[in-house]
């Protein structure tokens, strides 16, 4: 028969609890941790043809030369209006902070698909570093709008 004795003081003993109640609320910490959402890459846009094609598998049928073309600074925080035109982003996956002081462009095409609407459509999409970062869906005059880019299925 083996018999092991240990001695511990006061000090040790409650250094072990300490200790074990750490490593335990570690554990606690990283087990509950939501797993992150793998980030779905978007596609790089260097071209007209691939924002043409983008536009496309999004669902949107655009005449194949933009109207407008315009290059801009992205202020370094976002202020009003810029604040407001991001919650539409974020609601559809995209978001301008990650662009905030980059150049942006934008590309303004001509939608011909667009659901009981007699008028002109135009689809905006915002470029950075070759990444699509924002886009809406607008039109102007009496029954003007402006929405998402991403189309929802009803």
């Amino acid at each position: 028969m083996l018999i092991w004795t240990a001695k511990f003081s006061r000090k040790k003993a409650a250094g072990a609890v300490i200790l074990m109640g750490v490593v335990m609320a570690a554990l606690i910490v990283l087990m509950g941790r939501a797993p992150e959402e793998p980030e779905i890459p978007l596609p790089k846009l260097t071209t007209n043809e691939e924002r043409v094609a983008y536009l496309q598998s999004l669902g949107w049928d655009v005449e194949p030369e933009p109207i407008e073309t315009l290059q801009f600074l992205l202020p370094a925080e976002l202020e009003e209006p810029y604040r407001t035109y991001n919650e539409l982003q974020l609601s559809q996956g995209f978001d301008l902070t990650k662009c905030c002081g980059k150049q942006v462009n934008r590309c303004t095409y001509t939608v011909t698909n667009y659901p009981e609407q007699t008028g002109s459509v135009q689809a905006n999409l915002y470029i950075c570093e070759d990444i699509p970062v924002a886009g809406d869906i607008c039109a102007s005059g009496a029954r003007g709008f402006q929405g998402p880019l991403l189309r929802t299925t009803e």
